[in-house]
């Protein structure tokens, strides 16, 4: 989640302290800086924008964003439009719809042609939404969901805590060979082995979703001995992305309904 989302420093909910009066920080925060991969996106096979001088855009709250030199996208795809908007912390951006062939991403390109005074960096750099695009690669390596934010780390650590699950009220798992996951940014995530869970009341779910760091999450709702059902009251990656390898065979609960009690105390950040 890096710097500027969650828990972390610049973040909405930043929980440590500063050692000097915030009220010199501004309320919100933009911060620009060289990202050294090369960064490609497709649009029906067709590459948009192929870049080695990308900058990354952290502002508060926001996902990082991705800005390529105006040179780097391809100027041959885009389609004026009259969209604008108003930033009051960048300026008023101006918007380009992409074509290929048939298939039309509207708006998907923006940039601030003469951006406030504040951050005149961002002049002749041009941003491509992240869903408007079909894939997007760092270096040769496919990304999804969000660039990946440098200053996000994965770690997953063994563990001897006590943790103990329970969903519509009934235990469903108890170990105490947890592994923790820590993200930046997020509470820590307790996943506990397939072999310490009540597998017998879960039941498959058509959910899924994806991480950059850590890849594609299955989900299991719960279904209780009193037939109370707790919707995608769990999930496990069962191919884990390499930062993230040491959770593959297990299961992370979360959610309504799910409660973790963690050497004997339930934890409230869940």
């Amino acid at each position: 989640m890096g710097l500027t989302v969650g828990d972390a420093p610049f973040g909405r909910r930043g929980s440590g302290v500063f050692n000097f009066d915030t009220g010199v920080l501004q309320p919100h925060t933009l911060y620009l800086e060289d990202y050294p991969k090369r960064v490609r996106a497709e649009l029906e096979g067709e590459t948009v924008v192929d870049s080695r001088r990308v900058k990354l855009l952290h502002e508060t709250g926001i996902l990082p964003v991705y800005y390529f030199p105006e040179e780097d996208v391809r100027r041959d795809l885009l389609v004026e439009s009259g969209h604008t908007t108003h930033c009051p912390f960048k300026g008023d951006a101006s918007y380009h719809s992409v074509r290929v062939g048939e298939q039309v991403a509207e708006n998907a390109v923006w940039s601030y042609p003469d951006p406030v005074e504040a951050f005149t960096p961002l002049a002749g750099y041009a941003a491509v939404y992240w869903g408007s695009m079909d894939r997007w690669f760092e270096e040769d390596e496919e990304v999804f969901v969000h660039p990946r934010d440098p200053y996000t780390r994965v770690e997953v650590l063994d563990s001897s805590r006590s943790v103990r699950v329970r969903a519509g009220g009934e235990v469903v798992a108890e170990t105490t060979r947890p592994r923790l996951l820590f993200e930046t940014g997020l509470p820590v995530r307790y996943y506990v082995p397939e072999e310490d869970v009540r597998t017998e009341l879960l039941v498959p779910s058509e959910t899924r979703t994806q991480c950059p760091y850590k890849g594609t999450a299955s989900y299991r709702s719960v279904v209780t001995a009193g037939g109370r059902r707790v919707e995608d009251a769990a999930f496990l990656y069962p191919e884990p992305l390499p930062e993230a390898g040491k959770v593959a065979g297990h299961l992370c609960f979360l959610g309504e309904g799910v409660e973790v009690e963690v050497d004997g105390e339930v934890d409230e950040r869940q």
